[in-house]
């Protein structure tokens, strides 16, 4: 059995103006995360991807269709039980900056979670001194506040709260994306080492291929709301077969100029073809 089981959801959001009818921006996706898993949802922006993360967090309502987690609904869970669901189920935020609570010092911010749930100040400071080991930062980090780190570090900050409660599955929506590309491999390198120590499931939100496949075993491709092509991480980033993927794939820039020529009239061909094939 899947940990993460998405069935058939669909999200809508209220139209504009006065009397407008709801606009639907998932169209009946349906995906599974195995235990110890990372799926890569990829599509650029307005594809929906970002909305399955928030729909899987509870912080957005699905119109229909099922989320399982562990083989337990969680849509329309209370707020309480949404609360015991916490420790299982975390996030990882896109902007470093602003994700973390600047007038809380680091061990005040990763302490918190663990002091919602249950643990006593002192287990709660052991447990952070552990944390930032885990995410290569001094023990010493836990007296500062986040502006005094980089936004790699703040990050790694933003992984040790995700990593607190011992989840079994991190939502990471956009994690890297604020980052400058030395850094994204850090981070990204984290990731995989810390889902290698401990079995984490990760849901893995971006835009961006290269990315995707560096850290995914498989990839969903979302195009307008529609899950257009899903497969091994290494088949759909080499060999995608549905023409947005390809599209994607040769958005994705290189350091030959003629190269990059040659991508940009192939991408231009296939933006000119018809987008309506769908593969499942």
């Amino acid at each position: 059995m899947s940990l993460l089981e998405v069935a058939d959801l669909r999200v809508a959001f209220p139209g504009r103006g006065f009397r407008a009818a709801p606009v639907e921006v998932l169209h009946g996706v349906s995906l599974d995360v195995a235990e110890g898993e990372t799926l890569g949802l990829v599509g650029e922006s307005g594809s929906g991807k970002t909305t399955i993360g928030r729909a899987v967090l509870g912080l957005v309502a699905p119109a229909s269709g099922s989320i399982r987690f562990d083989g337990r609904e969680t849509t329309g869970l209370t707020r309480r039980a949404r609360r015991g669901l916490a420790k299982d189920v975390q996030v990882v935020f896109q902007d470093p900056y602003t994700s973390l609570n600047p007038s809380l010092a680091v061990g005040d911010i990763l302490s918190e979670p663990l002091i919602v749930q249950g643990a006593k100040t002192t287990e709660a400071r052991s447990r952070v001194r552990s944390l930032l080991d885990q995410v290569g930062l001094p023990a010493g980090a836990a007296e500062r506040l986040p502006r005094e780190f980089s936004g790699g570090q703040r990050q790694r900050i933003a992984i040790a709260r995700a990593l607190a409660t011992d989840p079994r599955l991190i939502v990471c929506d956009e994690p890297v994306s604020a980052l400058d590309l030395s850094t994204q491999a850090l981070v990204l390198d984290l990731l995989v080492d810390i889902q290698e120590r401990t079995g984490v499931a990760y849901l893995f939100v971006s835009h961006d291929l290269a990315v995707i496949r560096r850290i995914s075993h498989r990839v969903t491709v979302l195009y307008r709301g529609d899950l257009v092509e899903t497969g091994p991480a290494a088949e759909v980033t080499s060999s995608p077969r549905h023409a947005y993927t390809r599209r994607l794939l040769l958005a994705s820039p290189v350091a030959d100029p003629e190269e990059q020529a040659r991508r940009r009239e192939a991408r231009r061909r296939l933006t000119e073809s018809s987008l309506e094939e769908r593969v499942i």
